[in-house]
């Protein structure tokens, strides 16, 4: 092992490409251990991918850079033993009651005591008195609990999450995220991608992959000041019609609604006054200048980024 051991993930350069596209391009950057580090951006951008490259699991065409002080291309069997990766499909055995799946895993990674190993996870999650429950009766909250469960029983140095709580209800969401932010309190370093905007602001460092291109990562307060936004909400009357108006007009790069209120930003701050100041002056529209939200760089990304597999 070598490298900065403050530093979990240290990577520069990353490349990888499937079938003639270029699935990340150039990628360089830091993790620290003990963090919370989110990735967002749409769909098939890479996400997953790099995610993956990052830990070892794949071998990028190009780049170089150390998972956990382990090389990424000659310890990739080292890193391997070290990540506990939690898929965004239940990955566990439906007909082994949670008790039965816990104790597979432990004896899978060769713990000495599988039994005891079980019945402190299943104390630790809170699922006492669903230990002879079948993995397939749980609800999507209590299988995402129990997954989380198996994949942290061998102490992993490194916890990846793909999407983990898809289709899960806010109170289990919550409740998983306080159990994610205790296990990075102990020193776990934790890969996290999701398209919910408050759980990015749940992550220490967030980072913003569209298509494969790194284009921007921080904390969040980093991002959001480096999108150099220009940003107001507007409410009243016709907001659909202020909307179909102003998108595509000079300096305006997202218009989109939230609630009973339109957000209206633009980085050119001349020409984004110049193309609203004719619809300040209704009446029937009051316009509020104000600080914009991770979801508004989220959508202002989106719509500057190219799908390089069309």
């Amino acid at each position: 092992m070598s490298g900065d051991s403050a530093i979990a993930i240290d990577v520069r350069g990353l490349t990888k490409s499937f079938g003639g596209r270029e699935v990340v391009h150039d990628l360089s950057m830091q993790v620290k251990r003990g963090s919370i580090y989110g990735f967002l951006g749409p769909n098939g951008s890479g996400k997953t991918t790099t995610i993956r490259i990052l830990c070892g699991l794949l071998t990028p065409d190009s780049g170089e850079g150390t998972c956990l002080g382990y090389d990424i291309r000659k310890d990739a069997d080292k890193i391997k033993r070290q990540v506990g990766y939690m898929t965004q499909r239940f990955s566990l055995y439906q007909d082994l009651s949670v008790r039965e799946n816990l104790e597979f895993v432990a004896r899978l990674y060769g713990l000495r005591d599988a039994r005891g190993a079980a019945r402190e996870m299943i104390k630790r999650l809170g699922l006492s008195g669903r230990e002879d429950q079948l993995a397939g009766e749980l609800s999507g909250g209590w299988k995402q609990r129990l997954a989380l469960g198996a994949c942290t029983l061998p102490s992993p140095k490194l916890l990846l999450l793909d999407e983990p709580t898809a289709g899960v209800d806010p109170k289990a969401r919550r409740d998983f995220w306080n159990e994610i932010h205790a296990l990075a309190a102990g020193g776990l370093t934790v890969l996290v991608s999701t398209h919910y905007m408050d759980e990015a602001e749940r992550c220490h460092e967030i980072a913003y992959i569209a298509y494969g291109h790194l284009l921007a990562h921080g904390t969040v307060e980093d991002v959001i000041a480096k999108s150099a936004l220009s940003t107001y909400t507007v409410t009243g009357e016709d907001l659909n019609e202020l909307a179909v108006a102003l998108t595509g007009k000079p300096g305006v790069d997202m218009v989109a609604p939230f609630g009973t209120s339109l957000h209206v930003s633009g980085r050119d701050v001349a020409a984004l006054e110049s193309s609203i100041a004719p619809w300040r002056e209704r009446s029937s529209l009051h316009w509020q200048k104000s600080s914009p939200s991770l979801e508004d760089v989220f959508i202002e990304l989106m719509g500057r980024s190219t799908d390089n597999f069309r």
